[in-house]
């Protein structure tokens, strides 16, 4: 049996040691073939390192899913300003638990991914900004870093080669807006954690003003592998457009949630009924919030049909974002857990932007008072209206997280709401 368990259609490749708390030391790491990855980066030029990576066709998994390869070539090459890069590990996304899994079973994983990435973007300083709440997490990091420090893979000429790299992990005070990577960078800088406005990019001018990459801890964690075995190894699984494996958080209404590692195009219904054992205790499905609960609520018949790739659930009518499955059974109250995702990001939002600051009160405002009986027939088309206008008019995407599973809702839900609208008797 695995970590919890394990299936056969899982690709263990960054999960393989989850469990093992062998992985966790330097020792342990090495055994397993830890920093070959890294003395293979060290021997070729940064840019044949990032053309690895590009070939790979590895995509962020932090929830954009932009090529990380093309993402490190934006670094200047000869600005003569300092680099840097930074590893979100922040994951505040309800329904995602992977990164912190990464962090607390494979430690060393993610430093050589840090220390590989740097190497390839010309950075002598990378960062680390950790979610606060994972405090086991963090002090296992905290050892894996002193530890590589020690034996000198970390600070300066690192294993003889002359490249001199420091490592710092930074904890946060508990904001999800500092998991977006503007918002991070003023965080780290003792600002506000509040996101900034692009142009510039953090190519160009990131933290502390100076050319800088953000990758999330996922993305981080597959470079060793992709760099010691070759992009055409890690194409082997996956597909065109999405190559690879995924980490994907199961939760909700499964017999066995947890974190599966499988091909990219793996196909969603399988994941439900196969891989998690299907719907807890014989129900049927409902819903699927197949990417965290800031992308669109896939009805039942969408399911069917959905390959969990960047472009599959784009075609299935949803974003894969971090790969956070939320499975609803046919009990869920739909405009229950709809209301506690706005709630959630009315709460978390940093209020800089006005359509996102009033927008997601106003729609939990409506969203509470229909839930208590007393909402009015045109409160559907305000909802409508009003996430409308949240969408793509702020500085980052948290107004548009609360539209997303708002209006998905509504489309493949509407009687739902119009059930409480009824009983309610329809008046104000």
């Amino acid at each position: 049996m695995g970590y919890p368990y394990s299936h056969p259609s899982e690709v263990s490749i960054i999960s393989k040691h989850f469990g093992d708390p062998g992985a966790r030391t330097l020792d342990g790491w090495m055994k397993n073939g830890g920093y070959d990855g890294l003395k293979k980066a060290l021997s070729m030029s940064p840019g044949e390192v990032i053309e690895i990576v590009k070939n790979s066709g590895l995509r962020g998994r932090g929830g954009a899913g932009f090529p990380t390869g093309l993402k490190w070539s934006f670094m200047p090459k000869d600005s003569g300003k300092p680099h840097y890069l930074l590893c979100n590990a922040d994951e505040s996304e309800p329904g995602t638990f992977k990164d912190r899994e990464l962090i607390r079973w494979t430690p060393h994983q993610l430093i050589e991914g840090c220390i590989i990435g740097a190497y390839a973007i010309g950075a002598e300083q990378v960062y680390i900004y950790c979610r606060g709440e994972f405090f086991e997490a963090n002090q296992v990091l905290g050892k894996a870093v002193e530890d590589a420090y020690e034996a000198g893979i970390l600070g300066e000429n690192i294993f003889g080669s002359g490249s001199t790299i420091e490592l710092t992990v930074h904890a946060g005070a508990g904001a999800y807006i500092c998991g977006e990577e503007t918002g991070l960078m003023n965080s780290l800088e003792g600002k506000r954690g509040e996101p900034r406005i692009k142009p510039p990019f953090p190519a160009a001018a990131g933290v502390f003003g100076l050319p800088t990459t953000i990758n999330n801890v996922e993305t981080l964690s597959a470079i060793p592998h992709i760099v010691r075995e070759g992009s055409d190894w890690y194409r082997q699984w996956g597909t065109e457009k999405s190559p690879g494996t995924k980490l994907f958080c199961v939760s909700g209404h499964v017999e066995r949630p947890g974190n599966y590692e499988l091909p990219l195009g793996f196909p969603l219904r399988e994941l439900i009924e196969d891989v998690c054992g299907g719907i807890k205790d014989k129900k049927n499905l409902k819903a699927v919030i197949p990417g965290g609960s800031s992308v669109p609520i896939l009805s039942k018949e969408q399911v069917e049909s959905c390959l969990l790739s960047y472009e599959g659930v784009q075609e299935a009518g949803s974003m894969l974002g971090c790969a956070s499955v939320i499975v609803m059974d046919e009990n869920t109250d739909i405009v229950h857990q709809v209301t506690r995702m706005a709630s959630f990001y009315a709460h978390e939002s940093c209020g800089q932007c006005t359509p996102c600051r009033e927008g997601t009160a106003w729609v939990t405002n409506i969203l509470k008072k229909m839930e208590a009986g007393q909402g009015k027939e045109e409160d559907l088309e305000t909802l409508i209206e009003l996430t409308d206008q949240m969408t793509g008019t702020t500085i980052c995407v948290l107004s548009d997280s609360v539209a997303a599973p708002v209006q998905s809702s509504i489309e493949h839900f509407r009687g739902e709401y119009q059930k409480l609208l009824n009983n309610g008797g329809g008046h104000g």
